[in-house]
């Protein structure tokens, strides 16, 4: 499939620019190269990490915590991995809970 068409790519691609930006203009900090879809949303804090999952997915969106020792000391992070099944409105969806969490524990 992906070498007889470069639909998928570049969707992967087009939802990727999408959630990277839409956190940037929610406050959030995503760390990575701009073009990959694995987007780290950086949040310094190992406890605050696994909290900011939980409540992700409480909320019907699953994402993963990662914290010391997977990453340094102090740059604990949710992993969140965009692929072509997503939609826009998963992504929208996404960055609305995101944005809800941010604010619920005051990471935003």
């Amino acid at each position: 499939m992906l070498l007889s068409s470069a639909a998928l790519a570049g969707k992967v691609h087009d939802l990727t620019h999408r959630f990277r930006s839409e956190m940037a203009a929610a406050g959030f900090a995503v760390g990575g190269d701009k073009e990959h879809p694995i987007c780290p949303v950086m949040l310094g804090d190992a406890r605050l990490a696994t909290q900011f999952a939980d409540k992700m997915l409480e909320k019907g969106i699953y994402v993963v915590g990662f914290s010391f020792p997977v990453v340094p000391k102090g740059t604990a992070r949710i992993r969140v991995q965009i692929s072509a099944a997503h939609s826009y409105e998963d992504i929208d969806r996404t960055v609305e809970a995101f944005t809800a969490v941010g604010r619920e524990l005051g990471t935003i």
